[in-house]
């Protein structure tokens, strides 16, 4: 019986912890929002979303993917003749960067997946 719960729990992770993803890629934009369009990643990538500032211009966005290496990092990036400081935020799952802001973050759909699974097996146990 407890083996069926832990199944369960595992089968709540959120889609495409591993392995290969589909991902919305968009060019670097200044604009807040992008249509793009879905790419596949490496094994070894995740999805992303970047975030560009530079003083006196508008932000920069862009998503697609990234070695799972570089989640996190800021690097400059030149667009329009101006050099932006971009941070990559990664995320989990199929096309989990297509939502504008952070609620695709790594952290959020981890806990999501998980919540289910966890709520079921107490309510099990008690």
């Amino acid at each position: 019986m407890v083996l069926g719960w832990l199944l369960l729990l595992v089968t709540a992770l959120p889609l495409g912890t591993t392995g290969a993803k589909d991902c919305v890629f968009c060019e670097i934009s200044d604009s807040s929002s992008c249509p793009g369009t879905h790419m596949r990643c490496g094994d070894d990538e995740d999805c992303f979303t970047g975030h560009g500032v530079a003083p006196g211009v508008s932000p920069i966005i862009n998503k697609g993917c990234v070695q799972a290496t570089s989640c996190g990092q800021e690097q400059p990036i030149s667009y329009m003749g101006v050099t932006y400081s971009l941070v990559t935020n990664c995320c989990y799952g199929q096309l989990c960067n297509g939502a504008p802001g952070p609620t695709g973050s790594r952290t959020a759909g981890v806990t999501t997946g998980l919540a289910p699974g966890i709520l079921l097996l107490l309510q099990h146990l008690l």
